[in-house]
């Protein structure tokens, strides 16, 4: 009886961010605020296709341990049509609320190394703040922009295909702690939170192989770990991006209403998974990615 009162319990604070969304999407939409007419309008269907995109990425970005932003991006930017500079700041945007459910349904679960998720997201504010800065200079040069994030795609699709391909090898021991100094991890924080404000992918496809091969942490813990090293960055990554005009609203919240919710399946279910069918689908899903993006570069259309 204790337990399931206790479950109700830690499930208030989700609901509670759920229902803030949904209040600001309503007035979103009566405010009927537009910030650049390129951008796909809201119709019926693509209402239905964001709150899948944001549930799926949500989802799999919890059972991975990379974030919903390497999922979301290149969709909404090639397949539905936003501008690049909107897609990537719109995704990063949404990814507050994603890294909020997700990181706070791995706490509950003590999927999460607590110490090493303050150094690491403490450190990483840094880092947002100046690749923020510096996105401003690329968001007009979106083709060399383009270039740039197909480099930033290379890391997770080169990582999850290989990580399958070394799966015969023993992982770290399953423990709550992660190894190494404090310092690595502020570094460590850094190097995420300079991808988070360039790219807008919230840097844990940066920090989930690190910790694994660098520091020898746990599987689990370092998924954990990073979505809880991501609110902070996020948050002031997605600000940001939101007051410098990069971020659609009605979108970012219709993608954070059902990634919340896929963000906490995720973590309730990651120990019932092997991960590893997914790290190939998605490993070669962003490889493709990171070819059509550098290819744009070169006038290369694939």
């Amino acid at each position: 009886m204790f337990k399931i009162i206790n479950s109700r319990r830690n499930n208030i604070p989700i609901l509670v961010l759920l229902a803030t969304v949904l209040v600001l999407l309503i007035w979103s939409f009566q405010t009927g605020s537009v910030i650049e007419k390129d951008i796909p309008s809201i119709t019926a269907l693509n209402v239905i296709l964001l709150l899948f995109i944001g549930f799926s990425a949500a989802l799999f970005g919890s059972l991975i341990g990379v974030g919903g932003g390497t999922i979301v991006l290149p969709i909404i930017h090639f397949w539905m049509g936003y501008p690049l500079p909107i897609a990537i700041g719109t995704t990063l945007f949404s990814t507050i609320f994603t890294a909020i459910s997700g990181g706070y349904g791995h706490f509950i679960r003590q999927n999460l190394n607590l110490k090493a998720t303050l150094w690491i997201g403490g450190a990483g504010i840094l880092g947002v703040i100046l690749g923020s800065w510096l996105f401003t200079f690329l968001a007009t040069q979106v083709t060399l922009l383009r270039f740039f994030l197909g480099l930033a795609f290379l890391w997770p699709a080169i990582y999850m295909i290989l990580e399958v391909v070394k799966s015969k090898k023993s992982p770290p021991k399953e423990t709550k702690t992660i190894p190494g100094p404090r310092w690595g991890w502020g570094v460590l924080g850094i190097f995420m939170g300079l991808s988070t404000g360039l790219f807008g992918l919230a840097g844990g496809y940066i920090l989930v192989p690190s910790l694994i091969y660098l520091f020898g942490a746990p599987v689990y813990i370092t998924i954990g770990t990073s979505l809880g090293a991501i609110i902070p960055l996020a948050f002031i990554g997605g600000g940001i991006k939101l007051v410098q005009g990069y971020v659609d609203i009605n979108t970012g919240l219709l993608l954070s209403a059902s990634a919340i919710i896929g963000a906490q399946v995720g973590s309730a279910t990651i120990k019932r998974f092997r991960t590893n069918t997914l790290k190939l689908i998605f490993g070669f899903y962003f490889l493709y990615f990171s070819i059509k993006l550098i290819a744009s570069y070169f006038s290369i259309m694939i």
